[in-house]
């Protein structure tokens, strides 16, 4: 369900607005979304398991509060961001 150290540093090198970047709401819009994508296939499998539905919903809310904020911080880079994930907004 977690995301493997390798994958990390991937999604944080392709998505860093500078080098040596990983605080950037980019970078954990992206992280968070891959461990979105890894709990929903988690869940197809283990539909009653309550503790990480939980979880899910709160990394969900969590990405949507940093996508509200950079939308309202740069629209451009929202926009950017919304693109390379492939996300619905």
């Amino acid at each position: 369900m977690s995301i493997t150290a390798e994958k990390k540093q991937e999604l944080i090198t392709s998505h860093a607005t500078a080098k040596g970047d990983t605080g950037s709401p980019e970078v954990q819009i992206a992280i968070l979304t891959e461990r979105i994508q890894n709990l929903t296939d988690h869940m197809k499998d283990h539909h009653k398991d309550v503790h990480s539905r939980r979880g899910l919903l709160g990394l969900v809310s969590k990405r949507r509060r940093l996508l509200d904020y950079l939308k309202k911080k740069n629209d451009a880079r929202y926009q950017d961001i919304i693109k390379k994930l492939g996300l619905r907004r």
